[in-house]
């Protein structure tokens, strides 16, 4: 296979990959996920989680059908990785993308569960050993090394269930040999310092010889320096100290003196070359046997060191995800073919959200904490008060969605959620002009014309053409959504211009009920259904009143009180001054 058949894999990315890791190589990265190897090779990360999740999930990615959906599938992944154990571990959270079908969906969930489980059996003490290993794991490179000592200490952790059977699967005693001889041995055949006493011991002796060798006038003037008188004391001399210096013994040094040298500079220069020579070929074969023998030892391993390998990793990105389920406290949804339930849920893009529970299509959900959502409805329309969290809950519905869609767990008490082929979500855009409702319709309708299944999440036509026109779009969007057999829910200020909704649908309101003590509007987030929802301006023009600059300014928003309900305006400032 061509680089340049994967998607975002252009002739400079493709050289430069294969330049670094070959073809082989490369495909084998971008077949395996690895984001670091990419990025090593000299491709930007964001360019590289880009193309591997193009390579493995294209289907996921396609089926996220809008700008505003990849954006929150976007920072949904950017929370979890932030989670993660290792860097590794992020980078394969970073690339994950909805999956296929509800069994592998349950399948991941179910993986994710049980690390949870497992992580909250562990004791503080053994939690941090666990995260100790990942830390150091991760430092080292993430190297076979590394990666059997981590095996190692993870099992002395206690882990335990199925997501770390393979870490019991290796023999310990087989990695504890292998740890003694990975990392040690390059693919040439050289051998890392550590590895063996003796081999260090010769190339320190070498190092020595090298350094007498370079300065064998300062070897000279030394031994003349003693008063030796004859040739015979001279070579004596310097034998013993060539001996003392190398570490070798007298014996070893004399076999390499020059026998027929012309003078003592002569004597030096060729017995320290014939020194280093000699000691090279010991380094040498030395390096050839021990390198030999540490192959054999990774070898007689291999098998271990390869399910460890596996296992560091497959643990690391089940911990981490599990993490992230208990940081953001996290629930299983129950995976479905069709329709969204949620009671309970929240925004984790808020800090402190009010929980609220929705539904569009059937489910069997009972929420304890709040109304429970009517069954049946495929569409809703929902309506309510600015700034009162109606797109915020499109957010939210969206969230639960494409987590569910990757078999992660959500953010809700209970939820039920669907296989969607294409989740649309569109955010209100601020934009009036006809280039702007163009683009906005070529990005939300062919999802909900094709053949697959579409959950419908729009924000407030109305901003993007007149109201009226509006109206009619809307109107023609519930009722395909209804004859495509989709589910929608559509954001509007214009409940009341709406022709008749068909039986498939609703209308839901979320309500302003007065202002804080502080003048800020107070607002019930939780959706009243069958209801439409009121936009209440009289709680905003009661706080401009209220922190008008001056007496001018005052009586302008006086003005305004009187066109929207000035009974109405008093009201609410007496009820927020009684508040305060």
């Amino acid at each position: 296979m061509r680089l340049e058949d994967y998607w975002g894999v252009g002739p400079k990315t493709s050289d430069r990959l294969e330049s670094a890791l070959g073809r082989e190589g490369a495909v084998a990265a971008i077949e395996s996920a690895d984001v670091r190897a990419l990025v090593d090779a000299g491709v930007t990360r964001g360019r590289a989680v880009r193309i591997l999740r193009r390579a493995d999930g294209q289907d996921g990615i396609d089926a996220l059908a809008t700008r505003d959906a990849r954006d929150v599938y976007d920072d949904l992944l950017s929370l979890a990785s932030d989670r993660a154990l290792t860097e590794h571990a992020a980078d394969r959270i970073r690339v994950l993308t909805p999956l296929p079908t509800v069994g592998a969906r349950r399948d991941r969930l179910d993986r994710i569960l049980a690390a949870r489980e497992a992580w909250a059996d562990l004791d503080g003490d053994a939690r941090d050993a666990v995260e100790e290993a990942f830390r150091d794991y991760d430092e080292a490179g993430e190297t076979e090394r590394a990666a059997v000592r981590a095996a190692l200490e993870l099992r002395e952790a206690g882990l335990r269930g199925e997501p770390f059977d393979a870490l019991a699967e290796a023999d310990p005693d087989a990695l504890r040999d292998a740890l003694g001889a990975l990392g040690y041995v390059d693919k040439d055949g050289s051998v890392a310092a550590g590895a063996d006493d003796r081999l260090d011991s010769l190339r320190s002796r070498l190092d020595t010889a090298n350094e007498l060798q370079s300065g064998s006038f300062d070897v000279l003037e030394t031994i003349q320096s003693r008063g030796v008188r004859s040739l015979d004391d001279f070579r004596a001399a310097f034998v013993q100290y060539v001996a003392q210096e190398t570490d070798l013994s007298r014996g070893e040094v004399e076999s390499v003196a020059a026998e027929d040298a012309r003078d003592a500079t002569d004597f030096v220069s060729a017995s320290l070359r014939a020194l280093v020579e000699d000691l090279e070929a010991d380094v040498a074969a030395r390096e050839e046997t021990v390198a030999e023998e540490l192959r054999d030892r990774i070898w007689a391993a291999r098998d271990d060191v390869d399910l460890a390998v596996e296992a560091v990793d497959e643990v690391a990105l089940s911990l981490s995800l599990a993490r992230f389920a208990n940081e953001y406290d996290l629930t299983p949804p129950d995976i479905a073919e069709t329709g969204l339930a949620v009671c309970g849920a929240r925004n984790l893009f808020l800090d402190d959200p009010q929980p609220v529970s929705y539904a569009v299509g059937d489910h069997e959900l009972a929420c304890a904490g709040g109304p429970t959502p009517p069954v049946g409805d495929r569409v809703s329309v929902l309506t309510g008060a600015n700034s009162g969290g109606k797109t915020t809950l499109l957010e939210t519905l969206s969230q639960v969605a494409i987590l569910a869609s990757m078999g992660l767990p959500v953010p809700a008490e209970s939820a039920v959620v669907g296989r969607f082929d294409s989740v649309v979500f569109h955010r209100r855009h601020a934009s009036f002009n006809a280039g702007v409702l163009e683009s906005t319709l070529k990005s939300i309708v062919p999802p909900l014309s094709g053949g697959g299944r579409t959950l419908m999440l729009v924000d407030e036509f109305e901003a993007i053409t007149e109201p009226g026109r509006a109206a009619d779009l809307l109107n023609g969007l519930v009722n395909l959504t209804v004859e495509r057999d989709a589910f929608g829910v559509y954001v509007t200020h214009l409940a009341d211009e709406l022709s008749p909704l068909p039986p498939e649908a609703r209308i839901d309101g979320i309500f302003a009920e007065g202002l804080t003590d502080e003048l800020e509007l107070r607002v019930d987030y939780q959706p009243r259904f069958g209801t439409v929802g009121k936009s209440t301006p009289e709680f905003i023009v009661s706080r401009l009143v209220a922190n008008a600059r001056d007496r001018a300014e005052r009586q302008g928003f006086e003005a305004l009180a009187a066109a929207v309900g000035e009974e109405a305006v008093q009201k609410t400032l007496s009820d927020a001054e009684f508040v305060g």
